[in-house]
């Protein structure tokens, strides 16, 4: 069957070849003669009519419950009012009620009107290139080195062109905050003239009438650096939609880039994935517009403001003193330094991500900034001077159970450790272990594993043996010398062993 309208064409060609009457016309087409005067008034079919209002009597007898449930969400919290659809839900599953979703949202709707709660509208808003962005958190579960954590993202998003940025945190904390300003203005290669806000914590210590915040001390700072203006949005629900963007950002890029869950090695993993998600969101057409995300902000970009000469300064600097067990306390966990600074005050540079120790201008440390309070970072290096004099505290000592933890401790190590022990005994084993550690500062991680193998392949169970095959590869090699016979071109030097020393321990532990 056709449509109406081709119905209708049907009709007045008929009337207009053959003269037809309007009720041979009506019988020849099975239709109303009220049918055949509308095509011959018209080719296009009126629009049907609906009943301005439907009597729905399944839902009659509800209808002072629904309005009483609509009344108690005056004064309930704005989040948690209920929606057209949880009052379908909750007639059917707490009334048995047998009535259409769409019937009980059309009656929603209606008194939500009566009552003056009708849809806020708002006026679509054009930017100018290069003015203005928006700033906002957000959360993600993430896996990281297989175990489930909640991380914060920070964003900011360019009005005119939809360009944005994010990065990851471990906490939402000021001094991320500031990190993240540096590192976004970095990315989008200058500085908006206009940034705006809510009214977070880190920025705002006290909140006036209308927009007027009394902010903090860093914010002002990191704003003087960059010489751009804030603004703030208004308290609360009221001021959401003045930052619309951003908001938007928010979720589409967790959605976007965060599912399913990934599972990461580490946060700099999670960074590098979240750094590749913005730049490859260039490349995305927001609807409505005739250009890419990235072909805008090309033309954006040269009308930001450039980027100072140096970097901005946003850790923050403290001074605390190292105990007697080499380590300094900071924000209520503690960092381990060498030991040699026990009792002397050292610089410390807190990062959200890192905290940089120095003292007399070098720097002395440098550890993951850990979260939460009354942890401890202990790095096995900086103990290594009190353990050549302490050798038996090797074992217990809560720097090699981190170094464990870590992953930084490989099997070879133990494995050389109990071959030594069950030689000379654990007292001097220990002592040796010290020795073997003291190597890493002069050799590479991988370069100490591959020593440490050797001995043990050459059955050379001695930390002196490990010292010998680690500094092998550090003997000069000679160039290949000029002049020679070509029967001796490819000849070289046998490759060492440790036969004989080995033979010369074990006689010596015969006498």
């Amino acid at each position: 069957m056709g449509s109406r309208v081709e119905l209708f064409e049907q009709i007045r060609r008929d009337h207009d070849r053959e003269g037809l009457s309007i009720r041979a016309l009506a019988e020849r087409h099975g239709v109303h003669r009220r049918a055949v005067r509308q095509a011959l008034a018209s080719p296009v079919p009126p629009p049907k009519s609906r009943p301005s209002h439907r009597p729905a009597p399944k839902l009659g007898p509800y209808r002072q419950l629904i309005d009483s449930w609509l009344k108690e969400d005056l004064s309930a919290p704005r989040k948690q009012r209920h929606t057209a659809k949880r009052i379908w839900e909750r007639l059917r599953d707490e009334h048995a009620v047998d009535v259409a979703e769409r019937t009980v949202r059309e009656y929603v709707h209606a008194r939500r009107r009566e009552r003056g709660e009708a849809i806020e509208a708002y006026v679509p808003q054009l930017r100018p290139a290069g003015m203005q962005a928006e700033v906002d958190w957000s959360e993600a579960q993430v896996g990281l080195g297989g175990v489930r954590r909640k991380v914060y993202l920070f964003h900011m998003r360019a009005c005119h062109s939809g360009a944005a940025f994010a990065m990851a945190f471990p906490h939402c904390s000021q001094q991320a905050f500031l990190e993240g300003h540096v590192e976004a203005f970095d990315w989008f290669g200058g500085v908006f003239s206009l940034v705006r806000y809510d009214n977070l914590s880190s920025v705002v210590k006290l909140m006036l009438r209308g927009r007027r915040r009394v902010e903090t001390d860093r914010f002002i700072a990191l704003r003087s650096h960059y010489l751009y203006e804030s603004q703030f949005t208004l308290p609360g629900i009221e001021g959401a939609h003045e930052k619309g963007g951003v908001e938007g950002e928010v979720g589409r890029f967790r959605r976007r880039h965060l599912v399913p869950v990934p599972d990461l090695k580490g946060l700099s993993e999670l960074n590098a994935m979240v750094l590749s998600g913005c730049e490859s969101d260039l490349e995305r057409r927001i609807a409505g517009r005739p250009e890419t995300v990235g072909e805008s902000f090309a033309r954006e970009r040269p009308l930001l403001r450039a980027l100072p000469s140096w970097p901005a300064q946003t850790a923050e600097e403290l001074t605390p003193r190292v105990d007697s067990k080499a380590l300094v306390t900071i924000k209520q966990n503690r960092y381990s330094v060498p030991v040699r600074l026990a009792g002397l005050r050292v610089r410390a540079r807190v990062g959200a991500r890192e905290i940089e120790l120095r003292h007399g201008g070098e720097v002395v440390a440098r550890h993951e900034r850990m979260q939460g309070r009354l942890r401890v970072s202990a790095c096995l290096d900086h103990y290594l001077e009190l353990l050549a004099r302490k050798p038996g505290a090797l074992e217990g000592s809560l720097a090699l159970a981190q170094e464990r933890e870590r992953g930084a401790w490989p099997s070879c190590l133990d494995e050389l450790w109990g071959k030594i022990s069950e030689r000379y005994g654990s007292s001097e084993a220990a002592r040796q272990m010290v020795d073997v550690l003291m190597l890493a500062r002069e050799q590479s991680p991988a370069e100490l594993e591959l020593a440490v193998r050797g001995a043990l392949q050459a059955g050379a169970h001695d930390g002196r043996a490990v010292a010998v095959l680690a500094h092998r590869g550090d003997r000069v090699k000679l160039p290949a010398l000029s002049g020679l016979p070509e029967r001796l071109q490819g000849l070289g030097s046998p490759t060492p062993t440790l036969d004989s020393y080995d033979e010369l321990l074990t006689a010596a532990g015969a006498r």
